[in-house]
């Protein structure tokens, strides 16, 4: 395990890109190895859990080729995936398998999904009911915690409503409907990253949408194609953050995606008095993208709550770490879907921000941090627990501390952004 030293910095300035949004290179490869004919995906995140991916649909039997970041897929199309000879570690991701279960229900083999200790902890029940619902016979440990073993089948169509809003869930549903025969419809309670039906549709599956109601016909012949992955929000928002914590802060960064579904971190940031602005927006291959630029303005601060929690739940992190620079402090509530993640996320904050002397109270849906008038963070050491969006949170935070900080195995941030630190540095004035 390796340590990461932080020390405080002046201002944060200059121009960056972020790597490929993880969430769409995940969907990318999935319905590329699914797909028939050849897709060349560029941009793809480096990210371990996307790796993870890749490496699943290699024991799958699919062709993938890595150069950097432009890999080519050659697809099997949806009856061409093979048996895997050995049990598919996703690693850290769940949304690997999640998603890779809802497209192994609906193969005629036998085969098993597993992770590392984080990932064996996070509930799979939920993405369980509904497969099952569908025909699949899916086994897991006691409590519906993976390894998951699964006999898919040839399944049925159902109209499934999600009980708590899951992208992932949903995703899972959508992919498995790639397989029945018929038309499957998911409802969410409220609004998620709509990631997956816009690639669904620009693979060429057909898809109706009604309010919070999408529907997918069964049995699409998917189409190979050619992609770019727009620079991922959630990895942004980390240096967004950063820019709020140091005075005279100025950052642009380019070609980001601007998802209307993950694009509420912005308005929240904005509504505390950041000023964001976005240049340069068009779209591509159904997605936003643009460039963001933040300059350095005193926070207010407020509460996050309600509907919109379900679409910004990965920026929480950096988010929250912002309440000792502000003038009212943050204040987070129905997000207890936090505490299901690669940690419980709500008590790793409030022990790090302990840690650092912020005033937290914790909350069983959230947190309460309060403003700069608590006084300075000070230096401490960081333990993220294994949590890849703590580690680099932290990081944020520590830059406006008095003292050095050391975050603890810091090369967890390698899940999602693995020059995070490097790039970090580079852009830091001291």
């Amino acid at each position: 395990m390796s340590n990461q030293i932080i020390r405080p910095a002046r201002t944060i300035s200059g121009s960056l890109e972020v790597p490929g949004d993880k969430s769409i290179s995940h969907r990318y490869a999935m319905l590329a190895s699914l797909a028939e004919g050849t897709s060349e995906i560029t941009r793809f995140s480096a990210a371990a859990d996307c790796r993870s991916t890749l490496d699943c649909f290699s024991q799958l039997g699919v062709k993938i080729d890595i150069q950097a970041d432009r890999i080519r897929i050659t697809g099997l199309g949806l009856e061409g995936l093979r048996r895997p000879r050995n049990t598919l570690d996703a690693g850290n991701s769940g949304t690997t398998m999640r998603m890779l279960a809802g497209i192994l229900a609906g193969q005629e083999f036998r085969s098993t999904l597993d992770g590392d200790t984080s990932l064996r902890s996070r509930p799979m029940r939920r993405v369980m009911e509904p497969l099952t619902q569908m025909g699949a016979r899916i086994h897991a440990r006691e409590g519906g915690f993976a390894p998951l073993k699964i006999d898919g089948t040839r399944l049925s169509p159902i109209d499934y409503a999600l009980p708590v809003p899951s992208a992932q869930v949903k995703s899972a549903v959508l992919l498995a409907g790639l397989f029945a025969d018929g038309v499957t419809s998911v409802t969410e309670p409220v609004r998620t990253r709509d990631h997956t039906e816009l690639a669904l549709a620009e693979f060429g599956a057909h898809l109706d949408h009604e309010g919070r109601t999408i529907r997918i016909h069964g049995r699409p012949r998917l189409k190979g194609r050619s992609l770019a992955v727009p620079g991922d929000l959630s990895s942004a928002v980390f240096f967004l953050a950063a820019a709020m914590v140091l005075p005279e802060s100025n950052l642009v960064i380019h070609n980001v995606g601007l998802n209307p579904t993950r694009s509420a971190v912005l308005d929240v940031l904005g509504s505390m008095g950041a000023p964001v602005s976005l240049v340069a927006i068009r779209s591509e291959h159904g997605e936003l993208i643009g460039d963001v630029s933040i300059r350095h303005e005193p926070l207010k601060g407020g509460s996050i709550e309600g509907d919109t929690i379900a679409q910004l739940i990965d920026e929480l992190p950096a988010i929250a770490v912002l309440g000792p620079y502000t003038e009212q402090g943050i204040e987070i509530r129905n997000a207890a879907e936090l505490r299901v993640k690669e940690s419980d996320r709500i008590a790793v904050l409030v022990e790090n921000l302990r840690r650092m002397g912020a005033q937290v109270e914790e909350l069983p849906d959230g947190l309460r941090v309060a403003g700069r008038s608590a006084g300075r963070l000070h230096g401490a050491e960081i333990e993220p627990h294994g949590d890849h969006r703590m580690a680099m949170a932290f990081a944020v935070a520590a830059l406006g501390a008095e003292g050095e900080t050391v975050i603890r195995d810091a090369e967890c941030a390698g899940v999602s952004y693995p020059e995070f630190f490097s790039t970090l540095e580079r852009l830091v004035e001291r």
